[in-house]
């Protein structure tokens, strides 16, 4: 067995840290930007934003032809800072936001799963965090 290969991606969001967080972990947000296409979505969302507090999302397509349940127990959380949390198949996840004004970085790593190619992971994980950015930029403006 090789090492595990760690894949970042990250997105500049045009809100204030403050926003970015509530809209990252409220899981009445999380329902709302939790998917990859517009094909997709989050019926059901929990959070327990703690160390050892566990989370908990359900994905599915709208048409009901798949889904899966995405969770894990947090790590670390750093109000507004970090959270890294273990999924439930042992991979680890490290998020940071770094709040520079009216605008936050969002930096996610995680470690890659062996089932896919490392590149359909990073498409699939930015494709989510792109999701999200449109929907925090658009929820704070609002």
């Amino acid at each position: 067995m090789g090492a595990i290969e760690e894949i970042t991606i990250e997105a500049s969001i045009q809100a204030l840290v403050e926003k970015v967080w509530e809209y990252w972990t409220d899981p009445n947000h999380i329902k709302k930007w939790n998917s990859a296409s517009d094909d997709w979505h989050t019926p059901f969302a929990e959070n327990d934003l703690r160390p050892c507090g566990k989370f908990t999302s359900r994905m599915e397509a709208k048409d009901g032809s798949m889904g899966f349940d995405f969770g894990g127990v947090y790590d670390d959380v750093k109000l507004h800072e970090v959270i890294s949390y273990t999924l439930g198949d042992g991979r680890k996840v490290k998020i940071t936001f770094r709040s520079q004004g009216n605008e936050t970085e969002v930096i996610e790593t995680f470690e890659a799963e062996t089932e896919n190619p490392i590149d359909f992971q990073r498409q699939g994980w930015q494709a989510i965090l792109d999701n999200f950015k449109h929907y925090a930029e658009q929820t704070s403006k609002s």
